[in-house]
């Protein structure tokens, strides 16, 4: 991207896109819990629901109610 900058919630989300493109987290692996990923990321809880959202949007994660979010893959 050029010098513009850019919100937290993409950084975060690009941030563990490249954890999944690099087998860090494999499908099937399970995201921290929201509050987890605050503690683990330094960032509140709103830019940690953004982010998941943005990752469920490019296809890399989906969210299963009451069971928490997990990596589908990168790009599946």
């Amino acid at each position: 991207m050029s010098g513009l900058p850019q919100y937290e919630y993409v950084k975060l989300a690009d941030r563990i896109a490249a954890e999944i493109a690099s087998g860090k987290l494999p499908a099937g692996a399970a995201l921290p819990g929201e509050r987890a990923m605050t503690e683990i990321y330094g960032v509140s809880i709103g830019t940690v629901r953004r982010a998941v959202r943005e990752l469920r949007e490019r296809g890399l994660v989906a969210t299963l109610p009451a069971k928490g979010t997990f990596v589908v893959g990168p790009g599946e």
